[in-house]
């Protein structure tokens, strides 16, 4: 089973809101997950993130593949710089 990080969008018509899930490749985009890992809200200005960092660094540890999206929310958020640092320490 490939497991994604990816956003899985709620809120109203014209007002997303997006949940930072680990899901299934194969499931739809807003179908079932494994676990939800955080938040992203693009609304407010700056956008809000809030994000759990042991999750998300336990998911990629599992081998877990963040889509281009959730790729740059980690990354301004700093946990790819965290990943990377854990990966090459392991070495």
């Amino acid at each position: 089973m490939a497991v994604k990080l990816r956003l899985k969008r709620m809120g109203a018509k014209k007002k997303p809101f997006y949940r930072i899930v680990a899901a299934d490749s194969r499931s739809p985009r807003d179908g079932r997950f494994i676990e939800t890992v955080g938040t992203y809200d693009p609304i407010k200005k700056p956008a809000i993130v809030t994000i759990d960092e042991e999750k998300v660094l336990a998911w990629l540890n599992n081998g877990a593949i963040p889509t281009d999206t959730v790729k740059s929310i980690l990354k301004s958020q700093g946990i790819i710089a965290k990943y990377t640092e854990l990966k090459n320490t392991k070495k």
